[in-house]
């Protein structure tokens, strides 16, 4: 696979590195652990905690949570997908408030993400989906996360193109350490996911969210008056949370994806794929 400029995700993390990508300290984390919202990860040959995807996951729910004001037993209702019900009102915040009237954990995400997605269909937003942006509100800041949020919009108002998200997602997934990089199965994959994206952009297009998209540009850019610009790394802040941002490169370096070779294989050819689509400038 030829290099490039942008790290490959590592399929697990140190203890250190897990605290900075998700804005913590370590002392946190042993915090989480302590008190039963954090299981103990895998330990590497030198003893070290190693965190997985699903560990990270996990762990940037429970910052959020913990940044939110949210008591401890509050927190595991949440991690039992329960919106927390016995909440002492002297302790209540503006997001328990919120995630009793939307679906959850998405009363967690920033005012800008879970304002979009409020109104879809009840049920019809995965947990997986609420995951992802998530992570790209770490990525990308509030606003990318919520420009990004339209793929999910999408998917959950077109069953058709769901089913066939979930289909190109299984082969992606079968993609494991057995299978070889230059296996078909790996360029079959990646036609399938080029494909798939072509019709979801499509969809994306025929929905009108680009005039959604330039109403979040014009209210972020009427809170941000100086020119606030998406979490890029420069020392800057992520909106609305007050933690110090990673630059992208270093969080896709720190954020781990259990991939094997044939999934970035996979991954790289996508890419060729939708560059090919591009005229020639």
């Amino acid at each position: 696979m030829e290099s490039s400029l942008i790290p490959l995700p590592p399929r697990q993390i140190e203890f250190g590195d897990a605290a900075q990508f998700v804005g913590t300290t370590p002392e946190a984390i042993g915090g989480y652990h302590e008190n039963g919202l954090l299981p103990e990860p895998e330990r590497g040959s030198d003893g070290h905690r190693r965190y997985g995807y699903e560990d990270m996951i996990r762990l940037l729910w429970i910052h959020k949570m913990v940044d939110a004001g949210i008591a401890m037993d509050d927190i595991r209702e949440v991690l039992a997908d329960a919106a927390p019900a016995g909440v002492d009102s002297g302790r209540e915040t503006a997001v328990v408030r919120r995630m009793r009237t939307l679906e959850g954990r998405m009363g967690l995400l920033s005012d800008l993400v879970a304002g979009r997605l409020k109104g879809l269909p009840e049920g019809s937003l995965r947990q997986t989906d609420l995951d992802n942006l998530l992570v790209m509100e770490r990525f990308f800041g509030p606003l990318g996360a919520a420009v990004n949020a339209g793929r999910y919009i999408v998917l959950a108002t077109h069953p058709g193109l769901r089913e066939e998200s979930d289909r190109v997602e299984a082969a992606e997934d079968a993609l494991d350490d057995t299978v070889a990089a230059d296996d078909p199965r790996v360029a079959q994959a990646a036609a399938e996911r080029h494909a798939f994206e072509l019709k979801l952009d499509a969809a994306i297009n025929n929905s009108g969210q680009a005039q959604s998209d330039n109403a979040l540009f014009d209210s972020w850019d009427a809170l941000h008056p100086a020119g606030a610009e998406i979490a890029d790394g420069a020392g800057g802040q992520d909106a609305g949370s007050g933690e110090k941002c990673v630059s992208l490169i270093e969080a896709i370096g720190m954020m781990p994806y259990d991939y094997s070779p044939a999934r970035l294989r996979c991954m790289e050819l996508t890419g060729q794929l939708a560059a090919n689509e591009l005229p020639a400038s």
